[in-house]
């Protein structure tokens, strides 16, 4: 039996965030989350659906051309075969990253994917899900983000910095303000003060587009 997954959208963008903001890229957007942060903008993705044979999703892909490969939720490890997935676009050539919570283990992602994890703060109402062991298998390559919506949630993202050395073991740290509930001035006016090794990011695609779906 071919094996599928649970698709809720596929489509052509400039990535939004991390460090491939403004790249034109392809988004392959899973079906369903088991955590419900209070910011969530991707509800849409909770339910429904299109199942899909990898091979489709790689043929569909394979359309658009492109360098760049965002795979997305939704919690995309929250389906099995997700890891399959990972390993086809990787063996296609791509360069793959992958957006998770971080609640669910990361262990048997394949090495050549950018991991993008989202340690939840507690402005985001699941920081009780985070999966700190997932922090030890990060590499140089993966990247962690940080949704923060007060200065609460920023001092408690600082502490996690200092106590993992985020910064020494990852890529990049990213730090992104949640919309409408802190202003990114606020947020840029913090790092600075305290001298962070982090990436302010803006969400893109929300500044071009409003965040509508497809986008």
């Amino acid at each position: 039996m071919k094996k599928t997954l649970r698709i809720t959208e596929i489509f052509y963008s400039l990535q939004g965030e991390t460090r491939t903001a403004g790249l034109p890229t392809v988004f392959v957007r899973l079906t369903g989350c088991p955590l419900r942060c209070q910011y969530c903008d991707t509800a849409y993705a909770f339910s429904g659906g299109e199942l899909m044979t990898l091979d489709a999703i790689v043929e569909q892909v394979a359309g658009y051309t492109p360098r760049y490969i965002c795979v997305t939720g939704g919690e995309p490890l929250a389906q099995a075969n997700c890891i399959a997935l990972l390993k086809r676009l990787c063996d296609a050539g791509y360069q793959v990253s992958l957006e998770t919570s971080g609640a669910l283990d990361v262990s048997a992602v394949d090495p050549r994917v950018s991991k993008v994890l989202d340690l939840k703060t507690p402005g985001s109402a699941e920081v009780a899900r985070n999966r700190y062991e997932n922090i030890a298998l990060l590499t140089p390559n993966d990247q962690v983000k940080f949704v923060i919506c007060s200065r609460e949630d920023y001092d408690w993202a600082v502490s996690k910095l200092i106590q993992f050395g985020l910064d020494a073991r990852v890529g990049e740290v990213l730090m992104s303000p949640s919309h409408h509930e802190l202003s990114a001035r606020s947020l840029a006016e913090w790092i600075i003060a305290d001298n962070l090794p982090v990436r302010l990011q803006m969400q893109l695609h929300k500044i071009l587009w409003n965040d509508e779906p497809g986008h």
